[in-house]
């Protein structure tokens, strides 16, 4: 008998012993949180289940959904014997009683998210804006210095319509349209959603959510883009972990970095999530191009600026521990209003 069926068998009796002596509802309930919710014992051996060797998953399996199917008996059969405990004599409704309130929804993880994100940039004077998710060629590509050649402009990546517009491939826009319309300096956090021709997966969709950040002054430089990009991971995903800049290529920026951030699951020790690596890739960013600057009106003698984009989605699977991207996007009210 492996160690998971040993945990699952030990685990029924003692969970049905504490549903025998559950005097209330309150007792059933953190029964249930401590083996059957999202933190309890049975969500962390599913997790161990890959390690079980495979001639033993099938038993290890079929333990498993016993053991949890006989963990919600024994609070069923609590919860029965709880109620019939009760007084059944009254079956009228008492006017003097305070009113029912409806239940009412929250933001969705991706919204929460989100705003947790523009109000850890806001503490560093960014201003959040929003542009058109109708977007042309010119803001979405030309302007941020996108040869006509890349293929982020084909077919197979972007959704184009009729018209000639575009449905936006990136938030980026958002900071050719304010540096267009606003004298430097610039520091703004653009959150939104956008639109790729993705094959739906674990890890990827045809639509997403961004939030880009752009500063322009005088005398910007990558160190400070480092020091913004440390802050925000700390206050995200806690003091201790770490990012590293590694060198890429964006066409509108140069120079240009993908950053990584310590990862959150081992803590740089290396696991299934990292792929062993100790680091998690999260985004991109730079110094915002010269050309990029002359598009929009600014001198790049006199202004400098940085730029950067992380995926929303990407944080919330990290910082919730959430395997597949899809979850998020089902409407199932059991998963969403564990957030």
């Amino acid at each position: 008998m492996n160690k998971i069926i040993e945990a699952i068998n030990e685990a029924v009796g003692e969970a049905q012993r504490r549903a025998a002596d559950a005097a209330s509802v309150a007792d059933l309930e953190q029964i249930r949180i401590d083996y059957l919710g999202r933190n309890g014992l049975f969500p962390e051996l599913s997790r161990q289940m890959g390690s079980v060797p495979p001639e033993e998953r099938k038993d290890t399996g079929r333990a498993f959904n016993a053991g949890r199917e006989a963990i919600q008996k024994a609070m069923d059969d609590a919860d029965k014997k709880l109620n019939a405990g009760k007084s059944k004599e009254f079956t009228g409704i008492d006017v003097t009683l305070p009113g029912r309130a409806p239940r009412t929804g929250h933001r969705h993880p991706i919204s929460q998210l989100a705003d947790e994100c523009v109000a850890i940039f806001s503490r560093l004077g960014f201003t959040a804006m929003e542009g058109p998710e109708l977007e042309d060629i010119y803001h979405n590509f030309d302007a941020l210095n996108t040869p006509a050649d890349h293929p982020s402009r084909d077919m197979q990546d972007t959704f184009y319509l009729t018209d000639g517009r575009i449905l936006r491939s990136q938030t980026s826009p958002v900071q050719i349209r304010v540096m267009e319309s606003h004298e430097p300096p610039v520091r703004i956090a653009a959150p939104g959603r956008v639109f790729r021709r993705d094959t739906p997966d674990a890890t990827h969709g045809m639509n997403f959510h961004q939030i880009e950040g752009l500063y322009i002054d005088r005398n910007v430089s990558l160190a400070d883009l480092k020091s913004v990009l440390q802050y925000f991971a700390r206050e995200m995903f806690g003091k201790d972990v770490k990012i590293r800049l590694r060198p890429h290529f964006f066409p509108f920026t140069e120079p240009s970095v993908e950053y990584d951030f310590s990862c959150v699951v081992c803590g740089g020790k290396g696991c299934n999530v990292c792929k062993n690596s100790g680091w998690i890739e999260i985004a991109g960013a730079g110094m915002v191009d010269p050309n990029v600057l002359k598009n929009v009106g600014y001198d790049p003698e006199v202004w400098s600026g940085y730029a950067f984009g992380l995926g929303i989605e990407r944080l919330a699977m990290l910082r919730n521990h959430i395997p597949d991207l899809r979850l998020l996007y089902d409407n199932d009210v059991r998963f969403l209003q564990q957030f």
